[in-house]
């Protein structure tokens, strides 16, 4: 098993994280315990990406679900059981520790949300590693389209939806969306821009009224923080990688570990490669 080699003297060495850092300055400082934020509008350059760990006997129904889900859940990379790295999206790359903070989970309740899960890994976990609208967002700011909690430092607002998911095993239940505020214009435009982003989510599931997805109220978002939808502007919905972690948490599974909502891993893969023709 090839592991990462890369290592800073001390978290003090971390560089400072900005949107033109590396993926793997971001990874680093994750690493060696210099950075726990969330990842939205660092490495803008690099696809980010929602991590779900599972034991071996779950992986082929979980496989399943996001194949089913494409949209919530397009998939980019799984693990062999066992094997904390994956090549293909970092050649150094350690998924225990190089995300800023993790959830463990046990029967479906959360014991622990540590900044690395070494001591908890193990050798039957297998990792799938699934696109984020973080990723997308570059492609947004590029256009000049703002957005909101990016300009505001936040993470962005998150919605559990009327939507269910088509269940695979013991996986199932609602579509979690996040949602950024646009003018009809600009939320024109991001519907062309993502569209050409299948494998980071694609075009938004809805737009406008959120009581039609079954949204009760904005400034209390399920996950993440709320920014205002100001005059002028409509909520723009698209589908969220936390939904596979709904889906876990409807199972319940004996053990399974998740990134914290907002807290990516960072991969060495280009947004600009994902664009579909």
């Amino acid at each position: 098993m090839n592991l990462p080699t890369t290592r800073l003297d001390s978290a003090a060495d971390v560089p400072v994280l900005d949107a033109a850092s590396s993926a793997l300055d971001v990874r680093l400082a994750a690493r060696h315990g210099g950075f726990s934020g969330h990842t939205s509008g660092l490495a803008s350059e690099h696809v980010q990406a929602n991590l779900a760990i599972l034991p071996a006997d779950l992986a082929e129904d979980f496989r399943r679900y996001c194949a089913l889900n494409p949209q919530a859940c397009p998939l980019l990379g799984v693990s062999e059981p066992g094997d904390p790295t994956l090549t293909a999206l970092g050649a150094d790359l350690d998924l225990r520790t190089d995300l800023p903070r993790y959830r463990v989970w046990r029967d479906g309740e959360l014991v622990d949300e540590p900044v690395d899960i070494a001591r908890w890994w193990r050798d039957d976990l297998v990792a799938f590693v699934i696109g984020c609208s973080f990723s997308f967002e570059h492609a947004l700011l590029a256009e000049g389209i703002p957005l909101r909690h990016v300009e505001q430092g936040r993470n962005v607002a998150m919605y559990r939806t009327s939507i269910e998911t088509a269940p695979a095993g013991v996986f199932r239940g609602p579509t979690v969306v996040s949602m950024r505020p646009l003018t009809a214009a600009d939320a024109i435009r991001a519907v062309q821009i993502t569209s050409r982003l299948p494998q980071v989510h694609g075009a938004p599931l809805h737009l406008g009224d959120p009581s039609r997805i079954g949204i009760r109220d904005l400034a209390t978002p399920d996950y993440g923080d709320a920014v205002d939808v100001r005059d002028g502007e409509l909520p723009v919905f698209w589908a969220c990688g936390v939904t596979p972690q709904s889906a876990i948490a409807t199972a319940r599974p004996p053990f399974c570990i998740t990134h914290a909502p907002g807290h990516m891993l960072v991969t060495d893969l280009l947004n600009r490669a994902l664009l579909a023709a």
